[in-house]
């Protein structure tokens, strides 16, 4: 049965191309060509036969020579392993125990190589994630083409997102149980490293871009759905998590089905503090955004750490 995968986008300035993309040539980079080993050169020995040897004189260097020399083949032996060691970690691109660099590569590539249901969910089960520990189930009513990140975010998060690059960035639109509220889910996969990832995590947390209400993620409205009128005017609350061990960030952003506009939108962070009294706190839209970001935040974590597992 053929897996079911993102819409077809249309053509994005800029963003990379699919990998099954017609024209796209495959380049591997060669190792460094293996010198043939020089061969041995036995030299001739002189006949020494009926010559008695010249005794040797024992001095004290002669006693610390064998040790020196024992001494400088463990330290040669040694730099040999660590060498061996270190030259295999660079050509598998595993320089830790757990593997950390490879999961951190193939979750890169999810985007392409997943079908849509893993990544988004038909239905998502929370538990315990609504107020005051209400269970929630959402359904997934649209998903979006996979599409560059041109107009997704609001101008100044798409500023402060530049640093890391976007690859593609994968979106799907839910509903509670009640069709009276609806939820941006997106996956931006950018095009940084890890140490480009954690920097920006830390600059997230430490300046509060999170909890910015000029810095919001988009919703993805969909055409004859629940969401229809899901737009930048009916945003509530929003999350956004920048990962550091896969280059992606998870972002939820959520709003009434009725598109009655929102004026003063809240970060999830506090519409779920006990005793908010605002709109989006009462009605659980903080918990909506934050409750299916994190569910597929962690669906996307066991996908790549399987697919790491298995590559292994």
């Amino acid at each position: 049965m053929a897996t079911a995968r993102f819409p077809d986008a249309p053509p994005v300035v800029g963003a990379a191309p699919a990998a099954d993309a017609p024209g796209i040539v495959e380049t591997t980079a060669r190792l460094r060509p293996v010198q043939p080993a020089r061969p041995f050169v036995t030299l001739a020995q002189p006949d020494t036969r009926g010559v008695e040897p010249p005794r040797p004189r024992l001095h004290l260097s002669a006693r610390v020579r064998p040790r020196v020399a024992a001494s400088a083949a463990c330290l040669v032996l040694g730099l040999g392993l660590i060498g061996g060691a270190v030259t295999g970690s660079w050509l598998t691109g595993d320089d830790s125990p757990d593997g950390a660099r490879g999961a951190y590569a193939v979750a890169g590539t999810l985007w392409h190589s997943v079908p849509v249901d893993r990544l988004f969910p038909p239905t998502v089960n929370g538990p315990g994630a609504g107020p005051g520990g209400a269970d929630r189930i959402w359904t997934r009513v649209a998903v979006a083409p996979d599409t560059g990140c041109t107009d997704a975010f609001d101008p100044l998060l798409r500023k402060a997102l530049a640093p890391v690059g976007c690859l593609r960035l994968l979106r799907a639109t839910y509903t509670d149980a009640t069709s009276s509220q609806v939820t941006t889910v997106g996956l931006l996969f950018t095009r940084a490293d890890a140490a480009a990832m954690g920097a920006l995590a830390s600059r997230f947390k430490d300046e509060g871009l999170d909890r910015r209400t000029d810095l919001m993620p988009r919703p993805y409205a969909a055409e004859g759905t629940v969401a229809a009128g899901f737009g930048d005017a009916q945003r509530a609350s929003w999350t956004i998590s920048v990962l550091t061990d896969a280059p992606v960030v998870v972002y939820g952003v959520s709003g009434f089905a009725d598109g009655r506009t929102v004026t003063e939108p809240e970060p999830a962070e506090n519409a779920m503090k006990t005793g908010a009294t605002t709109a989006p706190a009462q009605a659980g839209l903080g918990n909506d955004a934050a409750g299916l970001a994190d569910r597929i935040e962690a669906a996307l974590r066991k996908t790549f750490t399987s697919a790491t597992e298995k590559s292994s």
